[in-house]
């Protein structure tokens, strides 16, 4: 993590709220080596007018200062499908109560040209964390492709690498975000900045248990039994899918990443990313370690997939981070 003396990262949060990806945004929102200046918006795990409407709610629920600015309502090439209600609820977050009128209102630019806005103002500066499907972000490299070389770091959650089993949670071979818009994916990993991939070969190898959740819940004050609320769909959905006590910690584990990139280990290569057939939305790196004959990857910048996790540690951060940072709120 950094030190106090450090200036924050600034982060711009680009995500489909979404269970996971609230309890993230606090995450960001309470980790004090962060400076959260933007959510941007997707759809994915619900509408864009849903997952727009939740990332206002939490910006009001919990008074956060960072503008959001509402995103792609559609994929760029891909067909339009039905949202993951039976993932996180036709609301998007558990379906627990959420106001139909907020006080909060909408940036005044999309989700593209509000990155190329907060980039060219601040250059080398941002990480963009994104946890949603990429169209935002090719949207933003067609509109104006320089700005990759004035980004800081992408580090998104998408993707399956093969590690310890985890190929793919939508088909056998492909992830969620990325199936989601896989030609966004494939040209956001073609861009010329630093991306680090955070996919399924972590996520999935960290649970938040009942009992963590139960624990967060009694010390995490607001954030905390709002976490314990909206997760309750989310866990029984993972219960009957997968049998596990608790929940994949998908979204945080990203953010984790950004405060502490030693909790994982990486593998360095190009990544493509299949756009039709039957693999559509699977994830390859080339990996620098073996050599090959000419291949489609060629050319493409070295971008990082992590292929490890430590995660009692990471499990550890987040406690600390939700709890502290409501403390110093309450």
């Amino acid at each position: 993590m950094t030190s106090p003396s450090t200036a924050p990262i600034k982060v711009i949060y680009d995500t489909d709220p979404g269970i996971d990806d609230a309890m993230a945004l606090l995450f960001l929102e309470y980790a004090p080596e962060i400076d959260l200046v933007g959510i941007t918006t997707v759809l994915g795990n619900a509408s864009i007018d849903t997952t727009t409407h939740n990332a206002l709610y939490l910006k009001q629920l919990f008074d956060i200062a960072a503008p959001v600015a509402r995103g792609a309502g559609k994929p760029l090439v891909v067909p339009m499908v039905e949202e993951p209600h039976f993932v996180h609820g036709r609301n998007g977050l558990g379906e627990v109560p959420i106001p139909d009128t907020l006080s909060v209102k909408e940036h005044e630019l999309p989700a593209h040209r509000f990155i190329i806005d907060m980039v060219r103002k601040h250059p080398h500066e941002i990480v963009i964390v994104a946890v949603g499907r990429m169209t935002n972000l090719a949207l933003a490299l067609r509109e104006d492709p320089g700005i990759a070389e004035l980004v800081k770091e992408v580090v998104i959650m998408g993707g399956a690498f093969g590690f310890y089993g985890h190929s793919g949670n939508v088909t056998p071979v492909a992830e969620a975000n990325i199936i989601g818009d896989p030609h966004a994916a494939d040209e956001m990993f073609a861009a010329p900045w630093p991306v680090v991939a955070v996919g399924l070969d972590v996520t999935q190898e960290c649970v938040m248990t009942t009992a963590y959740m139960a624990e967060l819940r009694e010390k995490g004050g607001k954030a905390g039994q709002f976490f314990w609320d909206i997760s309750r769909f989310y866990e029984d959905f993972y219960r009957r899918a997968t049998g596990i006590d608790g929940i994949f910690v998908h979204d945080s584990s990203a953010v984790a990443y950004l405060l502490d990139p030693t909790l994982f280990k990486t593998r360095p290569g190009p990544i493509k990313v299949v756009t039709e057939g039957i693999a559509i939305g699977q994830t390859i790196q080339q990996p620098t370690t073996r050599s090959f004959p000419p291949t489609p990857w060629d050319g493409l910048p070295n971008q990082k997939i992590c292929i490890a996790v430590d995660g009692p540690r990471f499990l550890d951060l987040y406690f600390k981070v939700i709890v502290e940072g409501a403390a110093a709120r309450a």
